[in-house]
């Protein structure tokens, strides 16, 4: 699989996740340069890519993709931003089969 994201999606989500990450370096007050954060939360990750949590939940358990943290009896999936790419692209081409 070509790891460039050539998709309409792919472009847009971008932009999103930068304005995400400046957001967040803006209330941690840090700067880019520095501290931007190596993993997002599902949720957040769901929100970025325009997909439904469930959606992603079952392309990242499809591809591997994600890490699962355990505390006592919670979980949670977080991501890197090149999980988020190669996540994005799965989802194009799913959506390129369906239609």
């Amino acid at each position: 699989m070509d790891r460039a994201c050539n998709t309409e999606i792919c472009k847009a989500m971008r932009p999103a996740v930068e304005e995400d990450a400046m957001t967040i370096m803006a209330v941690w007050g840090g700067n880019m340069s520095d501290q931007v954060p190596k993993f997002v939360t599902q949720a957040r990750a769901s929100f970025l890519l325009g997909i439904a949590e469930a959606d992603l939940d079952r392309i990242s358990k499809e591809s591997g993709l994600g890490q699962v943290e355990r505390a006592g009896d919670e979980e949670e999936t977080y991501f890197t931003y090149e999980e988020l790419q190669w996540i994005c692209m799965l989802a194009a081409q799913q959506m390129q089969v369906i239609h």
